[in-house]
């Protein structure tokens, strides 16, 4: 599209090729990401990971919200993260389709949000393909589990330890499995 960024164009879905002529702002983004990424998992108290995470997304991290280093990302600045927020241990976001947590999430460890993927043409597999993850207010991510680009997690939802999720989650719904089935209701 003329007259757009390449971050507009990521955060639209659009297929970005690494022979785009904006692509260095992405890598010029993630060395950006990656520095900071190792001085909040060097950290030594949660203010000191708050104040670094909210360096990667350009925004503040309230302090009703409590993050657990490590914790990784490889661009950043399209998370966004409400208030009474907790993200246990190894957590890992892959954000350039964009990820918004609303408030008194709580994401497990190990936790994977992928918002990245790639055509399944092998000519193109390298295009960057991308679409926003939503986890609602007072959802539960259980540890392991990975959400893939696409999804909403539903208001008070719960997903499972180890479940692989690839639609959306209902609001007040358990879902656990690979791939997330409906297992009950709140």
């Amino acid at each position: 599209m003329e007259n757009t960024t390449i971050f507009e164009r990521l955060r639209a879905g659009e297929p970005i090729r690494l022979n785009d002529p904006e692509y260095d702002q992405i890598n010029e983004v993630v060395n950006s990401t990656l520095r900071l990424s190792q001085q909040l998992n060097s950290s030594a108290d949660i203010d000191a990971v708050r104040n670094v995470l909210g360096e990667i997304t350009g925004k503040r991290i309230d302090e009703s919200t409590v993050i657990f280093a490590p914790f990784y990302t490889n661009f950043g600045r399209f998370t966004s993260i409400g208030k009474n927020v907790f993200i246990n241990h190894a957590c890992s976001f892959l954000d350039m389709g964009g990820i918004t947590i609303e408030d008194k999430v709580l994401i497990g460890p190990r936790v994977n949000l992928v918002t990245e993927n790639h055509p399944l043409d092998p000519a193109d597999r390298r295009a960057l393909i991308t679409k926003p993850i939503i986890i609602r207010q007072s959802a539960w991510i259980g540890a392991g589990a990975t959400i893939l680009p696409g999804v909403t997690i539903g208001q008070n939802a719960v997903v499972a330890a180890g479940a692989v999720v690839a639609k959306d989650v209902a609001p007040n719904t358990v879902v656990g499995g690979v791939p997330a089935k409906f297992i009950k209701n709140i």
